[in-house]
């Protein structure tokens, strides 16, 4: 069973395209004919450059081994280089290969993967989803329309959901942190206000911002937001800064939650020994892949503080999610993206139910990936997978941003 063949899908959804610009999946094949899929979250490189650092981590340190000995292969990447520190591309092209290993484990073992992480703890997994725009939504005005977010909401309160995320707080930008306008705090007030009164005590409301302010800024608007009583405030301020995530904390009141931009304990560590977060949000494409955040969440465990992992990727990660999911104690809700291109790439294998998601019973992932269909929607582009933008905060005008999914531009 060991590692032989390698082979890198980057698969652009088509229109509305929730997930990202692309999703990169990985095939792994052993010696002994045994596939199995993983996905690569990481965003630092464009796709061909993203492509060749995935192929140096498998031929340097993963091919010819066992796909069994996943701690070794990853003390061999987390180390290389002389690093021994999280390298977000580095791990993020592992976390996939890595997530493919365990795909593999189980299907040689006729067991699906949370049996191989210490057995079945949740039959069922609790969802949560973004609030997306419906058909009779136009765009871009959606995106700053609190009653529009509340139709969406309600709508998704009668499918099952007890969770909904909004991000109405204005624009993330390359500049780091910044104070919010005064705009930006009243529309994300109108916006909470608007799902509360829609939604009532049905659904969590979870608050997210994508690091864009600075520590007073952030207090400001998780103090404006916080009699809705949100379920978290999520990663309020950039990544680059764990201990002043306890003092917003603190002053808020706010549950806060965090970590879709982090890589291994190593990054995580900080804010649970600092009280920064009680929420962790891995990516499992970018956190080191499914045995470190196993081991994430049993850290987690000790500080009280619980797992909720995160998806902004296709539909393998969101496999590899919920069988983590499935396997802990400490587990708060998971993420998940219910889009037509999403459920026909696995052929329907997992799906959200009355809000919820069944652990899978199939061998390993417990998917089968629509090969076919991946490689008939290539990425072609040289774009990131999420972006940046360069312009400040509009202090005078306002800010219409459209989140991580920008309208098509004519």
């Amino acid at each position: 069973m060991r590692l032989r063949d390698l082979d890198i899908l980057i698969v652009a959804p088509p229109p509305p395209g929730w997930g990202g610009r692309y999703w990169i999946l990985v095939k792994l094949t052993t010696d002994d004919g045994i596939t199995g899929w993983g996905e690569c979250y990481a965003s630092a490189v464009g796709p061909r450059a993203m492509r060749a650092v995935i192929e140096d981590v498998f031929a340097r340190h993963m091919e010819g081994e066992s796909a069994e000995n996943v701690e070794m292969m990853f003390r061999r990447v987390y180390s290389s280089g002389f690093t021994q520190r999280p390298d977000p591309t580095v791990m993020g092209a592992f976390s996939g290969l890595e997530i493919a290993c365990w795909d593999i484990l189980g299907k040689a073992r006729d067991r699906p993967v949370w049996a191989l992480l210490g057995g079945l703890m949740n039959e069922r997994v609790r969802a949560y989803t973004y609030l997306y725009p419906l058909e009779r939504h136009p765009l871009p005005e959606f995106w700053v329309d609190a009653g529009m977010a509340a139709d969406s909401a309600a709508e998704a309160v009668s499918r099952g959901y007890t969770a909904v995320k909004v991000d109405p707080a204005g624009p993330y930008t390359l500049r780091g942190g910044h104070q919010p306008a005064m705009s930006d705090i009243s529309r994300s007030v109108a916006f909470c206000r608007a799902i509360r009164e829609a939604v009532g005590d049905r659904a969590d409301i979870l608050f997210g911002t994508h690091g864009q302010f600075n520590t007073a800024g952030a207090i400001r608007l998780g103090r404006a937001i916080a009699e809705f009583d949100p379920l978290w405030y999520e990663e309020p301020l950039p990544p680059d800064n764990a201990l002043e995530f306890a003092e917003v904390a603190r002053a808020t009141g706010i549950p806060v939650a965090t970590g879709e931009r982090l890589s291994t304990r190593a990054e995580f560590a900080l804010l649970l020994r600092t009280g920064g977060a009680e929420i962790l949000q891995p990516a499992l494409g970018r956190a080191g892949g499914i045995w470190e955040t196993r081991k994430l969440a049993a850290l987690a465990e000790s500080f009280n503080a619980q797992i909720a992992p995160h998806l902004y990727a296709g539909p393998v990660e969101w496999a590899a999610n919920i069988h983590l999911a499935a396997s802990i104690p400490n587990l708060l809700i998971a993420e998940t993206i219910e889009s037509p291109f999403h459920d026909r790439l696995i052929r329907g294998a997992i799906r959200v139910e009355d809000g919820f998601i069944a652990a899978p019973r199939a061998p390993g992932l417990g998917i089968e990936v629509d090969e076919a269909l991946a490689r008939a929607h290539p990425y072609e582009g040289d774009g990131l997978h999420l972006e940046m933008r360069e312009e400040p905060c509009d202090y005078a005008n306002g800010n219409v941003f459209e989140g991580g999914a920008p309208a098509p531009k004519a």
